[in-house]
């Protein structure tokens, strides 16, 4: 549907709170919780009331988590025509018919499913390791880990424009917090480089050029740029070595570790875990 709307919180109008001729598709979540769904039914012509409360993550910090009142006027209504899914439409996707596209989306959704499956036993390996393992780590690699992930902390408050009071927390105890992690991260790294060296795991020049390969085509345009930067910077390269020698070391664990099957559901299966993985080691 079609809609004006004008905003006001507290009786104060807000700036971005006030626009016309919007386009507004029920279940889109396209806007503010709350707003979508109370235009339900409305037809041409109506005049609503809408109350929606903006999420306390929401970007513009000053309007998070605050209650607002929208003079909503509904200007045109319309619903999708029925959608024909058949041959015809299978084509419009790029397959030969819809017999097609279905086994391309079967393989698609298992592949995902596979690709969440594998993260899920690399975290619980990790987390094992990480139990079974403890040792003094170098502090200059603590620091430099931590420096990296406290930069993208501050990149996202600003983004976000939220702080730590926000989080319910203090500085102090996030960087505690972060620091933790960054521990954890240097010591499984350097534990699974260690793994690696024992048991001979190495990276052939044709992966590298297939890793190389497709960071190029992730920047259409300056495949040639980007080949050049990764072939004469040797830090950056390193870098796009890493997990690629991480995945091969878990790849070994896991084929000598007993490891059982369980079911779960796709929404468990597809939950994501509360803390990042650990980076690669950096070998």
């Amino acid at each position: 549907m079609t809609v004006d709307f004008a905003g006001t919180i507290d009786g104060e109008a807000f700036e971005g709170g006030t626009s016309e001729n919007i386009e507004v598709v029920i279940g889109s979540n396209a806007f503010i919780p709350g707003f979508e769904e109370q235009l339900l039914g409305a037809v041409t012509g109506e005049k609503r009331d809408v109350e929606a409360t903006f999420p306390e993550a929401y970007a513009v910090r000053k309007l998070a988590g605050r209650k607002a009142r929208f003079d909503v006027t509904i200007k045109a209504v319309a619903a999708p025509e029925a959608l024909a899914i058949d041959d015809e439409f299978a084509k419009g996707y790029g397959a030969d018919d819809l017999a097609q596209l279905k086994e391309r989306i079967r393989e698609r959704i298992a592949a995902e499913y596979a690709r969440a499956g594998r993260e899920k036993i690399k975290r619980k390996l990790l987390d094992a390791l990480a139990a079974r393992y403890t040792f003094e780590v170098p502090e200059g690699l603590v620091e430099q880990e931590f420096a990296s992930i406290w930069a993208q902390v501050e990149r996202e408050q600003q983004a976000s424009g939220r702080s730590f009071a926000d989080e319910n927390t203090t500085e102090e105890a996030a960087r505690a917090e972060y620091r933790g992690i960054a521990e954890r991260r240097v010591r499984l790294g350097l534990l699974l480089a260690e793994i690696g060296a024992k048991v001979g795991v190495s990276i052939s020049d044709e992966e590298m050029t297939q890793a190389l390969v497709a960071r190029a085509r992730a920047f259409p345009g300056q495949e040639k740029q980007v080949w050049d930067f990764y072939r004469n910077n040797q830090s950056a390269l390193a870098e796009l070595r890493a997990p690629i020698y991480e995945e091969k070391v878990v790849d070994h664990v896991l084929s000598v570790a007993k490891v059982e099957d369980r079911k779960v559901t796709a929404k468990e299966l597809l939950a994501e875990d509360e803390e990042p993985t650990p980076a690669a080691p950096a070998v």
